[in-house]
């Protein structure tokens, strides 16, 4: 089934999908991802209680949408591939996803994951049936090598930074939750969607975390997902500068959470160094010289995500 769904986005849906009554819905946005893959493992885990929605956020590469839609229509699954015309981003993804699903409890995920276990949707199931949280979140690992060797340093920091274990991530509460691998209730995305005031990549799904653990009972379980997805040393640095100004939001919004955090004191140290910003070359050096010891590279790729949101720091101040 092709349809029109909203002016500016196309409907596919498999035969199954039409009629499905879900419990949960699994939701996928893209852009310039190829998510094929992810929507094959998940199918491969379907239970008749489970719908796969996945969302095209206007990366019009028509060859891989005709190739995706064909998997769609000839499912015996419940899944539905959206198709929008423009690039909206990631927040308006979410919520455009989140309207679209007819379960109860959700399950994002990005499409360069992969599920953890062959029980990973069934964890989901049995957490959510133990009926003591609204959020609930797996947590997510990386491969014990990159791909390629620019892909090495993503990698290291994610390790390092995001793949922690259980008990770690229980302590932390809100401070690890990512939209990567997310289950949450229907009704909380409802009355604390996310915020589409935040635009390109960075800090809206720790924006929304933060906001809704002051309401909502969050738990952390160990299922995890597989992030293959790994950016380069150049793209890395590209996010990390155009990310600025979706921190400076998040602090805005979250001023106690952001000042126990390492990188807001960082940031903030850095604003008050006169001329700080001549020192990104060198941090730039170290993060693409790939012979330097790997905790070298981190640190200068941390180093030089401090000192552009350091810059827009000062340059809120200057517009207040």
């Amino acid at each position: 089934m092709t349809a029109p769904f909203a002016t500016d986005i196309t409907l596919i849906q498999s035969p199954g999908a039409v009629h499905a009554v879900p419990s949960l819905s699994v939701l996928v946005p893209y852009y310039h991802d190829d998510p094929s893959a992810l929507m094959q493992d998940l199918q491969s885990q379907m239970s008749p209680d489970v719908e796969l929605i996945f969302y095209d956020d206007g990366t019009g590469d028509a060859a891989l949408n005709a190739r995706l839609g064909e998997i769609v229509q000839k499912s015996a699954e419940a899944i539905t591939l959206m198709i929008a015309d423009k690039n909206k981003g990631r927040s308006e993804a979410r919520n455009a996803l989140q309207k679209t699903a007819r379960a109860d409890w959700i399950l994002f995920l990005d499409a360069d994951m992969r599920p953890g276990s062959d029980s990973f949707l069934t964890r989901y199931k049995a957490a959510i049936t133990k009926g003591d949280s609204d959020i609930i979140f797996g947590g997510f690992t990386v491969s014990d090598r990159a791909e390629r060797a620019e892909q090495e340093l993503h990698r290291a920091l994610s390790h390092i930074s995001d793949c922690l274990p259980l008990a770690e991530r229980k302590a932390a509460g809100a401070q690890f939750v990512a939209s990567s691998n997310l289950c949450v209730r229907k009704a909380v995305l409802t009355a604390q969607p996310f915020d589409d005031g935040f635009t390109g990549w960075g800090w809206e799904d720790s924006e929304w975390a933060a906001r809704v653990a002051k309401d909502y009972r969050l738990t952390h379980i160990d299922n995890s997902a597989l992030h293959l997805g790994l950016e380069t040393d150049t793209t890395l640095l590209a996010r990390f500068k155009s990310s600025a100004q979706n921190y400076i939001r998040f602090t805005d919004k979250h001023p106690e959470l952001a000042t126990t955090l390492s990188l807001y004191r960082l940031s903030k140290k850095l604003s008050r160094v006169p001329g700080q910003g001549l020192l990104r070359p060198i941090y730039r050096a170290a993060v693409v010289i790939r012979f330097l010891p790997m905790r070298l590279r981190v640190l200068g790729l941390k180093l030089w995500r401090a000192s552009w949101y350091a810059s827009a720091f000062n340059a809120e101040a200057r517009r207040a």
